[in-house]
């Protein structure tokens, strides 16, 4: 599933040129995960003004409204001069002055939703929820400290509820978890300030490596050029069962919590 840096790297990768364009048509194929919530005709002659991005909602504000795209599972967004005809697996075509954005996705989780702006139910339905944003300045330690008083739970299913901190998925999780020396395992009110901090940084220091290195392709994510991503390669545990760990050469473990699974170094993340 791409993550928060992988939606932040498609963002960054045609926001700039989509910048300013002006809607000429819009192409649905086979149904998403929701409707889009307005006739697409409806939406020509709009101009996009800039994405923005809340989570792994992407967001393209437009002089009227905005639409509320997510990647699903397994899609990808391209945006080019040009595209070739629609594949089967082709379900979005933002056709602009500027270009084509369009959007596949072979699972069909992916989603394109209007609202009239951010206020609106359709949005707040989506976003309304969401924690904050993990490289913005409103980022706290102190606040991810008293969150995680509160909450009974293990710290990586904390951070993958999104609720306290949002976008940080199973992989970068993991390696902020190792980053920090923290047991995926470890109960969240359990952790003290400076676990905390550590962890803190960690998440920074993770995604902004995730971001810097075009996200992660495990499978078939690409930028809107598309481009794959490297992180993967230098991942410290996720996805290394079994392997050495870089730092200390323990075998790198692998665990089940709820549906998601969980790498970690026996050595380095004993707490």
């Amino acid at each position: 599933m791409p993550e928060l840096p992988e939606v932040e790297v498609t963002r960054l990768s045609f926001a700039d040129r989509i910048a300013g364009a002006t809607i000429a048509q819009v192409r649905l194929g086979k149904p998403l995960r929701w409707p889009l919530g307005c006739e697409p005709a409806a939406l020509q002659g709009r101009v996009v003004q800039r994405v923005d991005r809340r989570g792994k909602y992407l967001l393209l504000e437009l002089d009227r409204g905005l639409l509320l795209l997510h990647l699903g599972m397994s899609g990808s967004l391209r945006f080019a001069e040009r595209m070739p005809q629609a594949g089967p697996h082709d379900h979005l075509d933002i056709a602009t002055s500027r270009g084509v954005l369009r959007l596949h996705d072979p699972r069909r989780f992916g989603a394109v939703v209007y609202a009239a702006d951010r206020q609106a139910p359709a949005a707040q339905k989506l976003l309304g929820r969401l924690g904050v944003e993990p490289l913005a300045p409103e980022f706290d330690a102190a606040a991810l400290y008293d969150g995680l008083r509160r909450r009974q739970a293990s710290i990586k299913q904390i951070l993958l509820a999104g609720e306290l901190v949002v976008g940080v998925g199973n992989i970068y999780a993991c390696e902020a978890l190792f980053l920090a020396g923290i047991r995926p395992t470890a109960r969240a009110a359990s952790l003290g300030r400076r676990r905390v901090l550590r962890l803190h940084a960690a998440i920074r220091q993770v995604l902004e490596q995730a971001v810097a290195r075009g996200g992660s392709t495990l499978r078939d994510f690409a930028n809107a050029h598309g481009e794959a991503g490297s992180f993967q390669q230098g991942a410290m545990v996720y996805g290394r069962a079994g392997q050495p760990c870089r730092v200390c050469g323990s075998p790198i473990r692998l665990l089940r919590q709820g549906q998601r699974s969980s790498y970690f170094c026996p050595t380095c993340q004993k707490y």
